[in-house]
């Protein structure tokens, strides 16, 4: 008897061991892109949808001019995009998002030449960190870097109409809309409006994916386009102009790193001014990015492939889909002219894209080192 009962205990002490082998096998850390420790993602309600919005603004712009004191206005071409990446899972939840602000300034003399450096690194809100000085300013003594990472965690767990339905109050007429719940209300104190408004189009605008595991947003900025007042090689006028590119690409990687699905786009935004300085672009005006744009971009006009920059993007990151970062980054290019240093070399693009795809590659390789 005793002896039956030594083998019995032995057996059963044998099973509990498997059992937890078993176990930690199959609930293995998986790390995921852009982070050092485990996906918080559980199996069966992961991310199923992936989408980007964004609201681009000018309405901060200046003319030349005087203040109320009489004290010298200079010009000013302000462009305010907000950007919002996010993935959704089957219900409609968020399940990951990041939230981030390009406030970009293209500055002017009194002579309407440009003063601000048109090859300078431009950096984002949540890029500029505490750089951005909104602390010194902060009831709440938080940077808006990290006001904008609170909100999101809130979003996250909850639907777009939930999110939507979050009490505000306003602050004032800069603020017309600060969160007003108790989680938020010692952390978040920026008007969230935009911010949730660039989420649901994301969610409107959202593809569908299968083994994503993160959700990295990338992005880059250019005003090296812009003009001041002059004139060209024929004595015509150029009128000055703060031109702001803005580079967008919400991309979902898998458990391995690689693309799941890409989204990419770019904010090419002008602000005109006339000869004595004063915008002459509608500072109320809606502005759309090139995806959204599509076929009013008009680039296939110019295009020896009969494609329109929208489709070609999307071209582009179907190309991506199942590549690391260093095989995207190792995509063979050739050089077609000054502006574009970088066009795809690769069988299966050469008929689908003809844009240079050097910032678009950066903005995807962005993604992956953010991705959460």
């Amino acid at each position: 008897m005793k002896k039956f009962i030594g083998i019995f205990l032995v057996s059963m002490l044998m099973l509990t061991l498997l059992a937890g082998c078993s176990s930690k096998e199959e609930t293995a850390e998986t790390t995921t892109p852009g982070t050092d420790g485990p996906s918080e993602v559980a199996d069966g309600d992961g991310i199923v949808k992936v989408g980007i919005g964004q609201h681009t603004a000018i309405a901060k712009s200046k003319d030349l001019g005087t203040d109320a004191e009489g004290k010298e206005v200079l010009p000013l071409g302000q462009v305010d995009t907000v950007i919002v990446a996010a993935g959704f899972d089957k219900d409609g939840k968020v399940v990951t998002v990041t939230i981030d602000n390009a406030q970009t300034k293209v500055n002017f003399d009194n002579a309407l030449q440009l003063t601000s450096d048109l090859t300078a690194e431009l950096k984002t809100k949540q890029e500029l960190k505490e750089e951005y000085g909104m602390i010194k300013a902060s009831t709440i003594e938080k940077e808006w870097f990290q006001q904008a990472d609170e909100l999101g965690k809130w979003m996250v767990g909850k639907t777009i109409e939930e999110i939507k339905a979050m009490k505000t109050v306003e602050k004032d007429a800069a603020h017309p809309a600060v969160p007003d719940v108790p989680e938020l209300t010692s952390l978040v104190t920026i008007s969230i409006e935009g911010y949730v408004a660039a989420l649901e189009e994301a969610y409107n605008t959202s593809v569908d994916v299968t083994g994503a595991v993160s959700v990295g947003l990338g992005h880059n900025i250019s005003i090296a386009k812009s003009k001041g007042l002059g004139k060209d090689a024929e004595g015509k006028e150029i009128l000055p102009l703060a031109q702001v590119d803005t580079v967008m690409a919400a991309t979902a990687f898998d458990k391995d790193g690689k693309v799941a699905v890409t989204i990419i786009d770019n904010a090419q935004t002008k602000i005109e001014f006339d000869n004595t300085g004063k915008v002459t672009t509608d500072k109320a005006g809606e502005f759309k990015t090139k995806v959204e744009l599509k076929d009013e971009y008009g680039m296939i006009k110019a295009s020896s492939i009969e494609k329109e920059w929208y489709q070609q993007a999307d071209e582009l990151g179907k190309w991506m889909v199942g590549k690391s970062i260093d095989e995207i980054k190792a995509m063979k290019v050739v050089e077609k002219d000054a502006a574009h240093p970088a066009v795809p070399d690769e069988a299966e693009l050469t008929s689908l894209v003809t844009i240079s795809v050097e910032n678009y590659i950066a903005a995807v390789a962005e993604g992956f080192d953010n991705a959460k």
